[in-house]
């Protein structure tokens, strides 16, 4: 079985996605579930479709796990992921994805907790008596 598929990992804050491009139509499907289905807010949507719509690429479908943090980091995982597996797909694609800011891993993560404090930088509250 010689299918064409490329796999590709794509990360946002604590979100992991594992994306997998297949030759067929343009569905998108994530854990399991269509994306109408996953995300509720268009803009996620939108954010996940973003490297398909700017190489103006239909021929593939995108089966996608994720898990870890939040929709929005996941969407951002999932647009990262794509990303990565058009580009082996495809090198010519490379440059506009590089260009639009899509394969740039976002390196912002949520800052640890300290001790003596009650967050990252939450301190308790001051009180002179």
């Amino acid at each position: 079985m010689a299918t064409a598929d490329f796999q590709a990992v794509g990360r946002r804050k604590s979100a992991v996605a594992r994306v997998r491009l297949v030759p067929g139509e343009g569905k998108i499907v994530i854990n399991k579930r269509d994306i109408d289905n996953y995300f509720g807010l268009e803009t996620l949507k939108m954010t996940v479709r973003q490297p398909m719509t700017l190489c103006n690429v239909s021929g593939f479908d995108v089966m996608v796990n994720v898990n870890g943090g939040g929709l929005t980091g996941q969407s951002g995982a999932i647009r990262h992921g794509i990303s990565r597996a058009l580009c082996k797909a495809n090198p010519e694609l490379r440059a506009a994805l590089k260009k639009a800011g899509f394969l740039t891993r976002d390196p912002r993560m949520k800052e640890r907790k300290k001790y003596g404090l009650k967050a990252a930088r939450r301190a308790p509250q001051f009180s002179k008596r």
